[in-house]
């Protein structure tokens, strides 16, 4: 079910078309299509459709829908996205929809949690009663 996903390690090594930096706040919907690093704060709702890295004193009060997301920041909304990784410094309070979940030791997370696993018969988890 918690399986390890590349493309989030490829999140990490795609080039970021926008910064917005420690410091600063900004209130209102962000909406993109390339991958976005948040140090500062974003007070309203998240959709990337490329990525979102959320940095360690990153903060998003609002909902997020991403293709792909790293968390080491705070996250205060719900989260949908295909592949999410929470880091030992991430808090995510919401709920949360992925197809693939990484969550590092430290990390907090506080609400609910559906998954939908991908067609691949190998991602398939079979569970004997």
């Amino acid at each position: 079910m918690f399986k390890k996903n590349n493309q989030i390690k490829d999140l990490n090594q795609q080039e970021i078309s926008t910064l917005i930096g420690l410091g600063f706040t900004i209130t209102g919907e962000l909406k993109g299509k390339a991958v976005v690093r948040i140090d500062g704060t974003v007070i309203g709702n998240v959709n990337v459709e490329g990525g979102i890295v959320l940095g360690e004193k990153g903060m998003i009060k609002g909902d997020i829908q991403t293709g792909s997301a790293i968390i080491y920041g705070t996250v205060n909304g719900n989260v949908k996205t295909q592949n999410l990784e929470i880091k030992k410094t991430g808090k995510v309070n919401g709920d949360i929809k992925t197809d693939a979940l990484e969550i590092e030791l430290g990390a907090q997370y506080n609400g609910k949690l559906e998954m939908h696993q991908s067609g691949k018969t190998e991602d398939k988890v079979a569970v004997k009663a």
